[in-house]
């Protein structure tokens, strides 16, 4: 017969297991909860946005028109597979202060498959879209059939920071550069080429500041900033010069003053005279 003897040690023993077995059940399900939750939130999370530093890298692409324009920082090197005819624009920023360069090569079809000479140009555009004239540069260049590229180049007037309304001087903002072929036999329009385009600032001062300033760069939106921002040349030599010349005339007064002041004072008459 079996034996139904009652144990409270082993009564025990069973109580522990059971407690045992629920609470590794209980932490079982709180864990899948737990992934569950963080599953959910990592789900619900949004994406990262871009780093900033994705405009620095340098495109590889350029845009068909002005509100497609491809935005390239100063001093990088932007690059475009095209074909002959077509119109490429980039743009970039220009601040108060800064004389803008730009530098194009147009590395042309195979001579094999040209049949006639080309002729290639830029043009500078601003923030209103008005065509910047160069001070010094090969703005616009012909190509014989068998030349293998060409090179182009465009110096601004210095950027400004204020002028008048009916004045075209170059301003703050966005400028916008086009390349193409403005001349080139029928039968080669189409045919492929690459195009290399980098647009530098020099610093040129204070000679060229102005008293006046613009409340926003000239579609400043579209386009990326200078390094350090807008108006970042607000420091010139002029205030140099300015310092120093007001430092010149208060010694300059200093100087005729002690000078007039002797000359007025009466002499002493020696003792015993």
């Amino acid at each position: 017969m079996p034996n139904h003897t009652f144990h409270p040690g082993n009564q025990l023993m069973r109580t522990v297991g059971k407690l045992k077995a629920t609470a590794v059940a209980g932490a079982l399900a709180g864990a899948a909860l737990v992934g569950v939750g963080v599953g959910t939130a990592v789900a619900d999370s949004p994406s990262p946005s871009p780093s900033a530093s994705t405009s620095d890298v340098a495109p590889t692409e350029a845009g068909t028109a002005f509100r497609t324009a491809v935005a390239v920082r100063q001093g990088r090197q932007a690059t475009a597979s095209a074909s002959s005819g077509d119109y490429l624009y980039w743009m970039f920023p220009a601040d108060a202060g800064q004389r803008p360069t730009v530098t194009a090569k147009v590395t042309l079809p195979e001579a094999a498959s040209r049949h006639g000479a080309s002729t290639w140009r830029i043009d500078v555009y601003d923030g209103l879209r008005r065509r910047q004239p160069c001070m010094y540069g090969m703005q616009s260049v012909s190509a014989a059939q068998d030349a293998a590229a060409v090179e182009l180049s465009c110096t601004l007037r210095p950027t400004v920071a204020w002028a008048d309304t009916w004045s075209t001087d170059p301003l703050p903002g966005t400028y916008y550069i086009r390349l193409t072929a403005v001349s080139l036999p029928e039968t080669d329009r189409g045919l492929p080429f690459k195009a290399e385009v980098e647009p530098t600032v020099l610093d040129t001062g204070g000679a060229h500041a102005v008293d006046g300033k613009l409340s926003t760069p000239l579609g400043a939106k579209s386009a990326v900033e200078p390094d350090g921002g807008w108006a970042s040349g607000w420091w010139s030599d002029r205030w140099l010069w300015t310092g120093a010349g007001g430092l010149l005339a208060a010694l300059a007064g200093i100087a005729g003053y002690n000078l007039t002041r002797g000359r007025g004072r009466p002499s002493r008459v020696p003792r015993g005279a």
